[in-house]
């Protein structure tokens, strides 16, 4: 079964498209596990990040289909925080949660193929299901990523249209009648139907496109039918509900909406305050979360 046919059973088994972002920052969190690196270390941080991201997983694994850890933030703490990357995506496949590893990787050639390998598949050396990708190298870029999908029933989201306030600057501008999202788009569409277990479902091969652009959301989700479309900007971003249910279809499949900071960091919102302890903060945020999409 393909990455995207996975995806599609994991949304409706959970009955939500809601996908928590582990993006851990050592000044956030919780106070029994707050360690200051330049006082303990980083190995000593990235085994409090290795908890953090663990206690997580085990409150939202019933509740939602997929987790986003954030490369960068573990790649911060060196190799420790590297390797505690790898241990949060092998615990979460154990926990039976699909993961994107938003890593953000391309280049070109052998090099791509060799990104891909890394990251894709559960016999690479992180596990991942699913990668982000740039496209700004070009197809040939893209391909390797495709290839190995192909090969590991894997998946990849490739940058259409983010949600940062500078996207525009380089996705928005048009060439021979399209955007440079739009050419990315119709790469993706294309890669989505060869990808699909089927006609006219899902394929591996998805895209970003952030919330805080709906009205190109709705653009982006007719031009692209058969990819999932992962959504971040949701909550602490501006991204609202409303804003997001333009990248779903009736049956409420098609795009997986990431919550990072709201979610994994709740126990800082006054509303959980009563929570008895973080981990409640997070399940109430996130039962909040699934509320509001429904």
């Amino acid at each position: 079964m393909g990455f995207g046919s996975r995806l599609t059973s994991a949304v409706l088994t959970k009955k939500n498209p809601v996908c928590v972002g582990l993006d851990p920052r050592w000044q956030q969190l919780p106070g029994s596990l707050r360690i200051d690196p330049s006082v303990h270390g980083w190995q000593a941080t990235a085994e409090a990040y290795q908890s953090f991201c663990f206690a997580i997983i085990d409150v939202v694994a019933p509740l939602v289909p997929i987790v986003k850890p954030q490369s960068a933030f573990f790649e911060e703490l060196g190799p420790s925080g590297v390797v505690v990357l790898e241990r949060v995506v092998r615990y979460a496949a154990s926990k039976g949660v699909l993961v994107i590893l938003d890593g953000k990787r391309n280049d070109i050639g052998t090099t791509a193929t060799a990104y891909a390998k890394a990251y894709l598949g559960s016999n690479s050396p992180f596990g991942a299901d699913s990668l982000t990708v740039s496209p700004y190298l070009g197809r040939d870029s893209l391909d390797p990523f495709v290839e190995r999908c192909k090969e590991a029933d894997a998946g990849i989201f490739v940058l259409v249209k983010t949600s940062n306030p500078g996207s525009g600057f380089m996705q928005d501008l048009s060439i021979d009648g399209a955007t440079i999202s739009e050419r990315v788009a119709d790469y993706v569409q294309e890669q989505a139907i060869k990808t699909a277990d089927a006609p006219n479902v899902y394929g591996s091969i998805g895209c970003v496109v952030g919330a805080t652009y709906p009205e190109q959301l709705i653009a982006m989700r007719r031009r692209m039918p058969n990819a999932w479309i992962l959504i971040p900007g949701y909550g602490a971003q501006g991204g609202s509900a409303d804003d997001v249910k333009h990248g779903l279809d009736a049956q409420g499949l098609g795009a997986v909406v990431n919550s990072s900071r709201g979610i994994i960091f709740a126990h800082e919102n006054p509303k959980y305050a009563s929570a008895a302890d973080w981990t409640r903060a997070v399940e109430s945020a996130t039962l909040d979360m699934i509320e509001q999409l429904r």
